[in-house]
């Protein structure tokens, strides 16, 4: 224990020290990476090199794929690697790294998602006034401003969470590194700023799902009005998962940031953590792109020319 007390890196805990569990565990997150490693480069390369999928609903599903890959690529790779060699250190240098990269993807994943269902309401409830309201140029800004956002929040919490004097016993009863895990290895007040700055991001990720849930109830009053039967039906089709998948990722998210790190997590804590870390990356092209008749088109043409 005075080796993990006093070595500068950190050890992740995972989910069992059981060796056989470690690598079914290992074995179980590369199918789901490889999954996502697939599914959302199919969904890149479609968007980029077909000509007709390039209005801006694909233009952002394309850059929620690169948020995907980066998301789930961030953490695990290095939980696979850790698995297999029975080796759950991280450096220091490591673990700001991935704390940086994994909460400036997570927000910006909050950010697009915000994006894309305004983009989606301007479609469906403003058709005519849509090219003008998401143009290129509107487009292209918000991108940017997703991504700053994105890289504002990693630097909010490397430079707040790592100005904690760790004291405690540097094991972190996780899969990567978590920022209510670090937290819990502080032994003075100083973490307090940490939960500032989750507690501010986690009222503009609600506001942000607020805004969401209001465009698709736009959509769904607009949709309602449509009179065929199988319109309205492909619509809801549509929709309803989108929804579903949004706030599966938003309130798994918050739950976690929020909830009080206990001494000993439960197993229900490690299975929130991999709801808003692997899941979301891993459905996401299934949900809002390999549904879509006009990707599956592309899809078929490029794998068999027709």
């Amino acid at each position: 224990m005075a080796n993990i007390t006093t070595m500068r890196g950190f050890l992740l805990m995972g989910f069992s020290d059981i060796r056989e569990l470690q690598i079914l565990h290992a074995f179980l997150f590369l199918v789901m990476y490889l999954l996502s490693l697939v599914g959302n480069f199919v969904v890149i390369t479609i968007t980029t090199l077909d000509k007709r999928l390039q209005s801006p609903m694909y233009y952002f599903l394309k850059h929620l794929s690169l948020l995907d890959l980066s998301l789930i690529s961030v953490t695990v790779p290095q939980f696979i690697v850790n698995s297999l060699m029975d080796d759950g250190y991280i450096t220091y240098g490591q673990c700001i790294l991935q704390v940086f990269f994994f909460t400036s993807v997570a927000w910006a994943e909050v950010a697009i998602l915000t994006v894309m269902s305004y983009d989606r309401y301007a479609a469906i409830c403003c058709p005519l006034n849509y090219e003008v309201i998401m143009n290129p140029s509107k487009c292209r800004w918000s991108m940017i401003a997703t991504w700053l956002s994105g890289s504002i929040t990693g630097i909010l919490y490397i430079t707040t969470t790592f100005s904690i004097t760790f004291c405690r016993c540097k094991s972190i009863h996780q899969f990567f590194c978590d920022v209510p895990q670090l937290i819990k290895l502080s032994c003075s007040d100083d973490y307090l700023r940490v939960i500032g700055v989750s507690v501010f991001l986690a009222l503009m990720a609600f506001l942000c799902f607020t805004s969401i849930v209001f465009s698709y109830i736009h959509i769904l009053s607009t949709v309602l009005k449509i009179p065929s039967a199988e319109g309205r039906s492909k619509a809801f089709s549509i929709c309803l998962p989108h929804l579903f998948v949004i706030s599966f990722f938003f309130f798994t998210g918050i739950f976690a940031f929020l909830k009080p790190a206990t001494e000993s997590p439960t197993a229900f804590d490690l299975m929130i953590s991999i709801f808003y870390t692997v899941m979301p990356p891993t459905l996401n092209p299934i949900i809002y792109s390999l549904r879509n008749e006009a990707i599956k088109g592309a899809l078929r043409k490029l794998l068999v020319g027709e």
